[in-house]
């Protein structure tokens, strides 16, 4: 069944594809800066979710129904991680952080906009993911030091 799109919703899920991009190229860029292995991973991993996203809203502004790829994570990752203090590090942690926050955000307005039930579900999804990866950075900055909630 095809899915019609209004204008707005259009609008909103082209700037979600924008902040998907901006988020691929920072994982992937900061996949290649990053000093500890782990990190490295966490992030190339991010990066290849980011691009399922991307792929998932693509689906939808195509007016095909949404498949969600993938599958909730039992364990989010950087839970266990026991990276290095390292200041570079701590930076690039630090700046994606901030864009998950932003990223998760922005899924509100679009979900809130949304007319199609699928839409919906699917973009509940990959914000769900968005902030399991902000949960991973957390963990993974607290576990090394890099962050002290108090």
């Amino acid at each position: 069944m095809a899915i019609q799109l209004s204008q707005k919703e259009k609008m909103l899920l082209q700037d979600q594809q924008r902040h998907e991009e901006v988020c691929i190229d920072k994982y992937r860029t900061y996949a290649q800066k990053a000093q500890d292995p782990q990190l490295k991973q966490l992030f190339n991993s991010y990066a290849q979710q980011e691009q399922q996203h991307y792929n998932t809203l693509e689906q939808i502004l195509q007016g095909q129904t949404p498949s969600i790829q993938g599958q909730q994570q039992q364990q989010i990752p950087g839970q266990n991680l026991q990276g290095s203090n390292n200041p570079n590090d701590a930076g690039l942690c630090n700046d994606m952080l901030m864009t998950e926050k932003y990223v998760s955000g922005t899924y509100d307005t679009v979900i809130f906009e949304c007319q199609q039930n699928s839409v919906r579900q699917a973009l509940n999804h990959i914000q769900k993911e968005e902030q399991e990866h902000g949960e991973g950075i957390f963990n993974y900055m607290k576990n090394s030091g890099m962050y002290q909630p108090q």
